[in-house]
């Protein structure tokens, strides 16, 4: 029985949702969602001619025996430009925060876009010598500095603009990662197909980077001609003065536990990203063998992100996300075990759409969750900064990870015991935003 001084308590009326309310979320699925597809079309790209680049940059000139070295340093550079990218979360995260989403989302799409550039016109060290590496370095860091800044950015921009259904729309940022992965495994398999290999080393593999510059333009024109977001409207007479201290400092147990959330989404695109190079080196399937399943891979990640996250809206990101998770640690290693015992196309294939399914079931509802875990002021920096520390640590060094363990250990099932322990630390940080934040 309430008391008489209390009085009934009265529902806030819902608002009421517009038309244009719906135009502009669309906008901003499109506008967010092209510089994410530009940023992972580079990085899948990349991974996909990781064997290629190796030759061309990072292998002794006449050696036979430095192929596996290469490959390391191929994916060593390709790890060191993810050291920068918490850099890039916090400089760029911050701006964010000061100074408004659009801004910096303009920023980001033109790094990236000098990014590809370099990396379409680096001469290699058959024309520059080892300084050939270093172009390839700078491209790389340039892209993990811009990339550190894109996602938080880009879901924060994203999120802010949907009247409702945030998990539905924030897991557009994961679909474009199937377009993204579904047109670079489209150029991996046509030109090693079609291409001789004298092509394919000579011009073929630079082809995929000069598509992706077309890209960079039009996201530019839209992000240009986007409004701000109506949530940091409202804010703006409640700016922290320093979002990264804020961050860093008070939100210290929110963003960490983000970043091991993070880390089974992050690990299982770059697991896909390493099967081309896996398939190749260590099963000694043909060179277009890990292609086929990124494409499809690619249309799983496309079509089964909306419906993830359509299905997170109803019953709750953390609930979709642990019952990947769950999926995950009990099938790594039968699939695994299965491919190398008998190891063809089809079943490469196969294994690569099991973890594209369970990578689009997991990250679909992760911008949803992560935005719902930081308030306006700081919800950029903060999501940027957790987004990349688990990218870094548990991703950005997954494939060369995987190519040491793979190499020193001399066993084929490494790949499936990585995948397993990053899916238990996020099945962890899962279980404490459950009970220790209340969500989902």
């Amino acid at each position: 029985m309430s008391s008489p001084a209390s009085g009934p308590v009265v529902a806030a009326p819902a608002r009421v949702i517009t038309a244009e309310d719906r135009t502009r979320a669309r906008r901003a699925v499109v506008a967010s969602s092209i510089g994410n597809a530009l940023e992972w079309f580079d990085i899948i790209v990349y991974s996909s001619f990781a064997v290629v680049i190796s030759a061309l940059f990072f292998e002794p000139a006449g050696s036979r025996g430095g192929q596996a070295t290469g490959i390391l340093l191929t994916f060593g550079t390709f790890a060191v430009s993810y050291l920068i990218r918490p850099l890039g979360a916090m400089v760029l995260g911050s701006y964010a925060d000061r100074h408004g989403r659009k801004g910096a989302l303009t920023l980001t799409i033109m790094l990236m876009m000098v990014g590809t550039l370099i990396m379409a016109c680096a001469p290699t060290t058959a024309v520059m010598g080892p300084a050939a590496a270093l172009v390839i370095l700078v491209a790389r860091l340039i892209q993990g500095f811009s990339a550190g800044g894109e996602f938080g950015t880009a879901t924060a921009f994203l999120i802010e603009n949907a009247p409702d259904k945030k998990a539905y729309y924030g897991s557009w940022q994961v679909a474009t990662q199937g377009v993204a992965m579904f047109l670079a495994s489209v150029f991996g398999f046509t030109l090693n197909t079609f291409l001789s290999h004298d092509a394919l080393y000579s011009w073929g593999w630079r082809v995929p980077f000069f598509f992706g510059l077309l890209i960079g333009p039009i996201g530019l024109y839209i992000r240009l001609k986007m409004e701000e977001t109506p949530d940091f409207h409202q804010a703006r007479g409640n700016l922290a003065k320093s979002p990264l201290r804020a961050t860093l400092i008070q939100a210290s147990p929110r963003w960490l536990t983000c970043a091991a959330v993070v880390g089974l989404a992050s690990v299982s695109v770059y697991l896909i990203l390493f099967m081309p190079t896996y398939a190749v080196r260590n099963l000694h399937l043909p060179s277009y063998a890990g292609y086929l399943g990124g494409i499809i891979s690619g249309i799983v990640t496309l079509i089964g992100a909306p419906l993830a996250g359509k299905l997170a809206d109803r019953i709750g990101p953390v609930r979709v996300m642990m019952t990947a998770a769950v999926i995950a640690v009990a099938v790594a290693y039968p699939l695994f075990a299965i491919l190398v015992a008998s190891p063809s196309v089809a079943m490469l294939t196969g294994v690569q759409v099991v973890l594209g399914v369970l990578m689009a079931l997991y990250f679909a509802p992760l911008p949803a969750l992560l935005s719902d875990m930081f308030p306006t002021n700081i919800r950029t920096t903060g999501m940027s900064i957790s987004y990349n520390v688990g990218v870094t640590l548990f991703g950005g060094f997954a494939p060369l990870i995987l190519a040491w363990l793979v190499t020193s250990t001399g066993s084929l099932m490494a790949p499936s015991y990585y995948y397993i322990v990053i899916a238990l630390i996020s099945l962890a940080g899962l279980v404490v935003m459950r009970r220790t934040f209340g969500k989902r």
